[in-house]
């Protein structure tokens, strides 16, 4: 799950990172508030979750609060990317004298988080990484030391901070990792954090990437979710805990295991055709959540056929096909259909689809081969 930019400065500012004074606005008129509150000039920023705001005209200063009811008015319901803006930050405009990229990862080689820092800030550190890695200064962090203040001291000599800054940067470094690890973020990243005219380091930028299987440890997180930037599908899925990933083939998948929902989509793939979706039920799914999982895929206009893959341990084969029938029952859709159910109650599964005249295959292989058929029109 992203963050907007101003939750990610907002929750850095908990942790000590000094951040602009500005707040956010939705209309043209609380922009002009703000400003002038501000009384000084400022910047406006669109708020959507992608790159490249700047470039497509989503980031401007304004000098006054006239200028900033503009400004906003302007910003305000643009288009970014398929994104349209419905806030903008209006932030104090920084004195920037110097840009420097700080963030923090999870290495997975090595397990362990990784802080990066670069003198090359306010440009996508991709960029940087690829141009000119010897710019990119890294340390590894022992998760049960934490960030240790040498550390910090390393980053800030490697990108050749004035010694008078280390300190400061040491402790905005500190407190970038603390908010990392506490939010149960996969990334968090300051670009740029900035040396202002004025000899302070300043955060005017922010991004932090929650990991979505930790969001039930923090609900005030998991409220900031943005649904503009998901699919009505994907709302409905994430509502019932599924793992549903739109994709542009023809052939719907449901299966529980995120390796086995893999494994499908490649033997499809082998067989010639394309998945529609990676779709994964979980483990002691019940019939309802069933149903809603195929109310997603059959909600899709490209799919043609729909391949059921279920390996019952903890999910009952039969659940699944009563979850399969009732779904039918509400949608009415005549998309052929393929299950392969093994394991607990494969059996009574197997005669409940019969039933219902729903064709079925004793392995994986012959039901992509169905499916594929299906889906081209050839059964």
């Amino acid at each position: 799950m992203k963050l907007h930019e101003y939750q990610s400065k907002r929750l850095f500012a908990r942790y000590g990172v000094p951040i602009p004074r500005g707040d956010v606005a939705t209309t043209p008129e609380e922009a002009r508030r703000i400003a002038a509150r501000l009384d000084q000039r400022v910047v406006i920023k669109s708020q959507v979750l992608v790159g490249g705001r700047g470039k497509a005209g989503g980031i401007r200063l304004a000098s006054d609060p006239d200028e900033a009811e503009e400004v906003a008015d302007q910003i305000l319901g643009m288009n970014i990317k398929g994104l349209t803006v419905k806030k903008v930050l209006v932030d104090e405009a920084a004195d920037i004298a110097t840009e420097i990229y700080l963030g923090i990862v999870i290495d997975r080689a090595q397990r362990r988080p990784v802080m990066m820092a670069s003198a090359e800030g306010g440009v996508e550190i991709e960029e940087v990484a690829r141009a000119t890695p010897e710019r990119i200064v890294r340390v590894t962090i022992d998760p049960f030391l934490g960030l240790q203040t040498y550390q910090g001291r390393e980053l800030a000599f490697g990108i050749g901070l004035p010694k008078d800054l280390v300190r400061d940067f040491v402790k905005i470094a500190q407190g970038l990792y603390q908010a990392f690890v506490e939010s149960d973020a996969s990334l968090a990243e300051i670009n740029p954090l900035v040396v202002t005219g004025q000899g302070k380091l300043l955060a005017v930028d922010g991004k932090v990437l929650l990991d979505d299987n930790a969001l039930f440890r923090h609900f005030e997180l998991a409220e900031m979710r943005d649904a503009d930037t998901e699919t009505l599908e994907e709302q409905e899925a994430r509502r019932h805990g599924l793992s549903y990933v739109k994709l542009d083939g023809e052939i719907g998948c449901m299966v529980n295991g995120a390796g086995l929902a893999m494994a499908t989509m490649d033997i499809i793939k082998l067989n010639g055709g394309e998945p529609a979706n990676f779709l994964d039920i979980g483990g002691g799914a019940q019939s309802e959540k069933v149903a809603a999982a195929l109310r997603i895929i059959l909600s899709d206009a490209n799919v043609k056929a729909v391949l059921f893959n279920i390996f019952g341990g903890i999910t009952r084969c039969d659940e699944v096909a009563r979850g399969i029938l009732a779904a039918l029952d509400e949608i009415g859709s005549d998309v052929p259909m393929v299950a392969r159910l093994v394991g607990t109650n494969e059996e009574e599964g197997r005669r409940i689809l019969a039933e219902a005249e729903m064709m079925t295959a004793p392995t994986l292989a012959e039901a992509a081969q169905k499916a594929v058929a299906a889906a081209r029109g050839e059964v």
